[in-house]
């Protein structure tokens, strides 16, 4: 992804960013939307959790395990070393 850095006055017209907003060109033709940097986060956040077979119960309750093998141990019953 590319990046852009913004002067004061082009963050002004970009109403703060705190709302999505489209942006144009001189004639009119949208170039692209610009979401501010929250709202971006929450929609990738909630596309991929609806993508999830688990409920949030299980992921919750699978957050919450412990144990489990080292990396070393799994590597050692993969025959590695």
């Amino acid at each position: 992804m590319g990046k852009l850095t913004l002067d004061s006055d082009l963050r002004t017209k970009l109403n703060g960013l705190d709302e999505p907003i489209e942006v144009c060109d001189e004639s009119g033709h949208t170039i692209g939307h610009f979401l501010p940097a929250a709202l971006y986060d929450e929609m990738l956040y909630r596309s991929l959790a609806k993508e999830s077979p688990h409920s949030e119960e299980e992921l919750k309750r699978r957050r919450e395990e412990t144990g489990g093998r080292s990396l070393s141990e799994i590597w050692k019953s993969l025959g590695r070393t």
